[in-house]
């Protein structure tokens, strides 16, 4: 039997000096204090899906492989963020974190790895965790299986960094 997971009720995106305060990091990017955010934190560049224009969001990192430069963030508005519905649209993009750029590829995180993401994600963050799913509207106990239930109707991306091009080649 197939497991379809209640999707949670998302909140409104910010608005008004709300949403000022929510693009303060931002602007701690651009001033070059990245590492002062602690490597909890990316600023994340992509493209418009419909007016082709730049964009930036600032996104916590919930998981972080650094041997292998492997960012994984999740979307507190779910699947229609704008951030995330132009990472569908154009899925190679650019990260900073700290002070470094890394090109990357964005892949979209099925129902079970987002359970088991999130449950790593509790065991080293419980906090973290608890606060990200108040913030849904998702319920958790605090065990491991509330955190896999809740994981599985989050949208996570992982951010995976393109490897360096060969010498003789260039990027388009």
């Amino acid at each position: 039997m197939e497991h379809h997971p209640v999707p949670p009720v998302r909140p409104r995106a910010p608005t008004g000096w709300r949403r000022l305060a929510a693009r303060a990091p931002v602007l701690l990017f651009h001033a070059g204090l990245g590492p002062l955010l602690g490597g909890r934190l990316l600023l994340l560049h992509h493209v418009g899906r419909v007016t082709g224009l730049d964009r930036r969001v600032v996104l916590e990192v919930v998981a972080y492989e650094p041997s292998r430069r492997v960012w994984t963030v999740a979307s507190g508005y779910g699947d229609r963020a704008d951030w995330y519905r132009n990472l569908r649209a154009r899925p190679k993009t650019v990260v900073q974190f700290g002070n470094r750029h890394h090109a990357v590829t964005a892949r979209f995180l099925a129902a079970e790895e987002g359970a088991e993401t999130m449950a790593d994600y509790a065991a080293r963050r419980p906090r973290a965790a608890r606060r990200l799913c108040s913030y849904l509207g998702l319920s958790a106990d605090g065990s491991e299986a509330s955190w896999r239930e809740a994981g599985r109707s989050i949208s996570f991306v992982r951010l995976e960094e393109d490897p360096a091009p060969r010498a003789g080649t260039h990027r388009a």
